[in-house]
């Protein structure tokens, strides 16, 4: 046998396997042994970095890229955060216990700041029973739901992990943290990550925990409704009448946070209206999806649950899928008894019988225009309110969801029944072409009828559209300095996530919560 050479490096291979051998890990390191030329026994250590499947041309393909350490290599340190003691430093107020709140809380105690998150809704076990209800068609606690409390908008309703974003901050970082706290190594190097929305809340209850045996706080039921605004800086925030001062106020709120930026307008703190998108949410059998993306393959039985995702231009606007969830479920996703609204989730194991996915286009500023005059930078937000109450008033009872074959959808037809769905409050047949706004319905079916030749099978009487998917993104942006990352009127506030208009999902949160805490840093110091 050849003698090879190794750098201090690890060596990497790429393997490209049927569904069957990937999932024979005992068999990786024969083949990685012979496409190096060395024994079995010289691997110290194989470890997966990435993981694809690859089903464009027929033939299934698993595509491995693995790290090979033979002996004598050094071997990579285990993963480690070191989170000292921060009792008695300085306090910054950390408004919002989301990706974006939470990971900054975490980089602050790094670097030896005292966070103190204020949270308006209840701890992950409190607020699931919150959930419980609602999904009863019970009462909605408008503080605690699937938008809002511990963990924020993705602990209960995504557990999806991936971000196209690579320009702000380390997102291998962030996920390393993640494994940190609990989850699966595999989230490292899937091209998808995903930790299900039955883990995801046993990791947000360790990281509060990691945060209060550093000498942080978390508060609960603990609703901003004011800032501490002297000379032009920020000295603190009100909740519940009470004063809670602090060095700097991250604002890491969520993108359902409506009161919080009436409540900065109401400040005279300065915002920004943008676009953002609107639609529906669209559900087929899991094994229908299976079907199409998989071609049928005979070895189904080793592959996840398949995904798609799908993007046009139709009318001059981009429509496109978001948060596909494959084996998932469709939830109540309103924070108002008044709302339909509707988002989607997935359990780690992807093992419902239904996929879902948002279905959404563009909404532009002129399109809100006719707003501007009575509601200025939140007219956008009026504009999300109407449709969501329109969703509502064409539902049934309390969560009832308006819905509507996919084929009747396009056709522009009512449906007089509906198929099976995964949406556990029911769902009422409703013409969501008709109530709908024209600019959204029109859209949604050009990009039905072009996206069922993309994936011949996808228009079926099997399908339902759910109305409405209304919470891609806040149609409001809380401007600040590309440079401090502070508001550029008020010291020491830093907008932060998606509540701010600057992150799209839990990953691109959590990173920019991390880049806010080092500014933060920077400012106090």
């Amino acid at each position: 046998m050849p003698i090879i050479h190794h750098s201090a490096m690890p060596t990497i291979v790429n393997l490209s396997l049927s569904p069957k051998q990937a999932a024979d890990a005992g068999s990786h390191a024969a083949l990685v042994a012979r496409m190096l030329c060395i024994r079995e026994s010289d691997i110290s250590l194989l470890r997966i970095v990435r993981r694809s499947v690859d089903a464009r041309r027929g033939r299934i393909k698993v595509n491995l890229s693995m790290e090979v350490f033979v002996d004598k290599e050094p071997q990579p340190a285990p993963l480690h955060f070191d989170y000292p003691s921060v009792a008695g430093g300085t306090e910054v107020a950390v408004v919002g216990s989301g990706p974006a709140g939470l990971f900054a809380a975490l980089r602050l105690i790094e670097l030896g700041f005292r966070p103190v998150i204020l949270e308006r809704g209840n701890d992950v076990v409190e607020r699931g029973r919150d959930i419980a209800r609602i999904q009863r068609n019970l009462d909605i606690n408008p503080d605690s739901n699937y938008a809002f409390g511990e963990g924020g908008a993705g602990t209960f309703s995504d557990g999806k992990l991936f971000t196209r974003s690579k320009k702000r901050g380390d997102c291998n970082r962030a996920l390393q943290r993640l494994v940190w706290h609990g989850a699966s190594p595999e989230i490292l190097y899937e091209a998808h990550p995903h930790i299900g929305s039955d883990r995801l809340p046993r990791i947000i209850a360790d990281i509060r925990r990691q945060i209060v045996e550093a000498g942080g706080e978390v508060r609960f039921g603990c609703r901003v409704d004011g800032l501490d605004i002297r000379d032009g800086r920020i000295r603190g925030v009100v909740a519940g009448g009470d004063r809670i001062p602090a060095a700097a106020v991250v604002l890491a709120t969520g993108h359902s946070a409506h009161d919080i930026y009436r409540m900065l307008d109401g400040c005279g703190v300065r915002l920004e209206a943008k676009a953002f998108a609107m639609g529906v949410r669209v559900e087929h059998p899991q094994e229908l999806i299976n079907r199409i993306q998989y071609h049928s393959s005979d070895q189904m039985e080793y592959l996840p649950a398949a995904s798609y995702s799908l993007v046009g231009q139709f009318g001059g606007r981009g429509v496109y899928s978001f948060c596909m969830c494959p084996g998932g479920f469709i939830v109540p996703a309103m924070t108002d008894a008044s709302q339909s609204v509707v988002n989607g989730m997935s359990p780690s194991r992807r093992n419902s019988p239904f996929a879902n996915s948002g279905f959404v286009t563009e909404i532009r500023l002129e399109d809100f225009e006719y707003l501007r005059p009575e509601y200025g930078e939140l007219a956008g937000l009026e504009f999300q309110r109407r449709l969501e109450e329109a969703a509502r008033a064409n539902g049934g009872e309390r969560q009832v969801a308006p819905a509507q074959r996919l084929t009747d959808f396009v056709a522009g037809r009512a449906s007089a029944t509906l198929p099976r769905s995964s949406y556990v409050p029911g769902l009422v047949p409703s013409r969501l072409d008709e109530w709908m706004p024209s600019l959204i319905a029109d859209r949604l079916r050009e990009a039905v009828r072009t996206f069922d030749r993309r994936m011949h099978g996808f228009m079926t009487e099997e399908a339902i559209a759910v109305g409405v998917e209304s919470r891609t993104s806040t149609p409001v942006r809380i401007p600040r300095d590309a440079a401090t990352l502070m508001h550029p009127d008020v010291e020491g506030l830093f907008p932060a996530g998606e509540g701010a208009g600057y992150a799209g999902g839990i990953i691109s949160a959590a990173v920019d919560g991390e880049r806010i805490a080092e500014r933060v840093a920077e400012f106090v110091k």
